[in-house]
């Protein structure tokens, strides 16, 4: 797919909302097609988040996670607000007023959730940066920390601050029993909780915290009283919550009421085509496809968003999107780390090899066409 499409330019024009790791891989193929498209997103960087958890650990760590979009998409990159899709007239509605028109839609909005693993907000590099150095001071200024949440967020949120501070008390809150993801093999989830605990993590399992809402989070106080649904205490100097995150549908929500699953994401058919659009697709988490949530699949799923626009224009068949065995590796900090390959188990050493050293920040930067600082 490297060489360019010849084509009337002026026909066909794909506009891509969300520049995640989606939203970046459909990009660099159009870019490289030389099909004119438009990238939009709030942020004026793309956000490695993969590494935000590491970000708020290490100081000047942050500024390898944020990667400028005009740099490598110049004028074909808008920072703006989606506040409307047109689907009558093909155009997406930015909040300055501006209106971009589309033969082509690309929606890879993502997913939303709480600081630090997320970063959804409208900013610059420079603020977006600064929020996770402010972060790294909070963690450095608390002796004692409790992480709500037992998902790969949190376990990996609790790994790194265990790396970085092997002296400092962490205490991990799950409601569940068995730690990360639902989808995992058995032995990786109990690997999980082996490493944790060689680490020295206090692990309260099958516990809910019952007042949260009521704790300032990612602050440092001087004493915070967490609180669970079992009557446990424990008092902390800082809280982070790795919980809750949902898929992001508020640019889309409007249009296609009838095209959303319970959570929000897209019903989509074989071809990554929002059902009943043929010329809209949709990508990465804001996709309703039976797999994980995960950065890896974005781009397998920009893959195949932009070979079809491709084969619509050429009038050749459509491929078709087949989920695949799981690959998950969580980076247990990084010289950690376990995970699974196309199904199998595999360990420390690999995990290390592949993502814990520097999880993967490398790859995001070879996809912008940029160097690291």
């Amino acid at each position: 797919m490297g060489s360019q499409v010849s084509m009337d330019v002026g026909a066909v024009h794909v506009v891509i909302v969300g520049g995640g790791f989606g939203g970046i891989a459909a990009a660099s193929q159009l870019q490289a097609l030389n099909i004119p498209f438009v990238l939009v997103d709030m942020k004026d960087s793309f956000h490695h988040n993969v590494a935000a958890l590491r970000a708020s650990v290490e100081s000047g760590f942050a500024k390898k996670t944020f990667i400028s979009y005009s740099v490598t998409f110049k004028e074909n990159f808008r920072q703006g607000l989606v506040v409307e899709i047109d689907l009558k007239n093909q155009t997406v509605l930015l909040e300055d007023g501006e209106a971009l028109s589309f033969a082509y839609l690309i929606l890879a909005t993502g997913s939303t959730g709480l600081f630090p693993g997320k970063f959804n907000q409208v900013s610059n590099q420079q603020m977006a940066i600064q929020a996770y150095e402010d972060m790294v001071t909070q963690v450095q200024s608390s002796q004692s920390i409790v992480v709500v949440g037992g998902g790969s967020a949190g376990v990996e949120m609790a790994a790194e601050i265990k790396t970085e501070y092997p002296d400092k008390e962490v205490t991990l809150i799950h409601s569940q029993m068995a730690l990360a993801d639902k989808e995992l093999l058995p032995c990786v989830r109990q690997e999980v909780k082996e490493i944790l605990l060689r680490k020295g993590v206090q692990l309260l399992l099958s516990e809910r915290v019952s007042n949260l809402e009521a704790l300032p989070l990612n602050e440092h106080r001087e004493r915070i009283m967490v609180r669970t649904d079992k009557g446990t205490e424990v008092a902390a100097n800082l809280v982070i919550a790795c919980s809750g995150i949902k898929i992001n549908s508020v640019a889309y929500r409007g249009a296609f009421g009838d095209q959303l699953a319970s959570d929000g994401a897209l019903k989509v058919n074989e071809y990554l085509q929002v059902e009943g659009y043929s010329h809209i697709y949709a990508i990465g988490d804001c996709a309703d496809v039976r797999e994980p949530k995960m950065a890896y699949h974005a781009s397998l799923h920009a893959n195949v968003a932009v070979a079809n626009i491709v084969n619509s224009m050429k009038q050749r068949p459509l491929k078709a999107y087949k989920p695949g065995s799981l690959t998950f590796l969580l980076a247990m900090g990084r010289n950690d780390g376990v995970g699974q390959i196309s199904g199998f188990y595999v360990g420390r050493l690999m995990v290390r090899l592949a993502k814990s050293r520097d999880l993967l920040v490398s790859t995001s930067w070879k996809t912008m066409r940029q160097s690291p600082p």
